[in-house]
């Protein structure tokens, strides 16, 4: 797995060892980029206008950081200007994946609109998208030390339950220890989000989950990243075509918009 730099993640004060980095680029297939923007043209053609449509980033398990692939799952409602997804989506489509293959984030479209950036309704979308994901690609990053505040070190069989009542953490051991330093395992996961338009532009972002499993401490965060192409020699083929205009046509579902009925009227 090829991972690359953590250094905006660290927490400050505190004494770390990495055990490995998670990405800071976005590397896609053109297949798979190629994919998401005839989807758009796909989505005018069918329907008559441009919507907004949302599917998943798909990636080998053998090598997660790369996306290979897009799925086009069941959309309950596209809106012109809105888009929304569950968890349970999520579940129901990785389970028809294969084995081989995983979820390692999202990409929506914003069609013709002139917001190219994720709106706050994405936001949403993307905290429900980063918890599935990234317990899918949970591994150990880091080795934090834990502060530990009145540390008391006793033996075993020469305790009391009065010696238990002072310290904030008690250490237990069957050789007398003086001193102790405490090291968790801090576990990673990224998930990546792209948003792309009906002019060809594209935008994305990294969001990133950690947590001490000790602790218990979760640390959230993002960061703009950039795209890089990872030719594979994949290219669309008239069956590929042929199949993603079957799922567009099925698989979306298209709410035109209605103007507000004015009170009185």
């Amino acid at each position: 797995m090829r991972l690359k730099r953590l250094a905006d993640l660290k927490k400050p004060g505190q004494r770390e060892i990495l055990l490995a980095e998670l990405p800071d680029e976005i590397r896609i297939t053109p297949f798979a980029l190629e994919k998401s923007f005839i989807i758009n043209t796909l989505v005018r053609r069918i329907h008559g206008r441009s919507y907004e449509w949302y599917g998943f980033t798909l990636a080998w398990r053998r090598q997660p950081e790369v996306i290979v692939d897009i799925g086009l799952p069941v959309n309950d409602k596209n809106e012109d200007q809105y888009v929304s997804l569950a968890a349970d989506q999520i579940a129901a489509f990785r389970e028809a994946l294969p084995e081989a293959m995983l979820i390692n984030g999202w990409i929506h479209s914003h069609g013709d609109l002139a917001l190219q950036h994720f709106s706050a309704v994405d936001a949403a979308n993307q905290a429900t998208v980063l918890d599935y994901v990234t317990a899918q690609l949970w591994l150990p990053v880091a080795k934090v030390e834990v502060a530990i505040q009145e540390l008391v070190c006793l033996q075993e069989g020469q305790w009391t339950e009065e010696d238990l009542r002072p310290g904030s953490v008690t250490l237990i051991t069957d050789v007398p220890v003086r001193r102790a330093r405490l090291w968790e395992t801090e576990y990673g996961g990224f998930c990546y989000a792209i948003v792309i338009g009906d002019d060809g532009w594209h935008n994305q972002e990294i969001h990133y989950k950690q947590r001490g499993i000790l602790s218990g401490r979760t640390f959230v965060s993002h960061l703009a990243a950039d795209l890089t192409l990872v030719p594979d020699g994949r290219q669309l083929t008239a069956s590929d075509r042929e199949e993603l205009e079957e799922a567009v046509r099925t698989r979306l579902s298209p709410v035109p918009y209605v103007p507000a009925r004015l009170e009185g009227l």
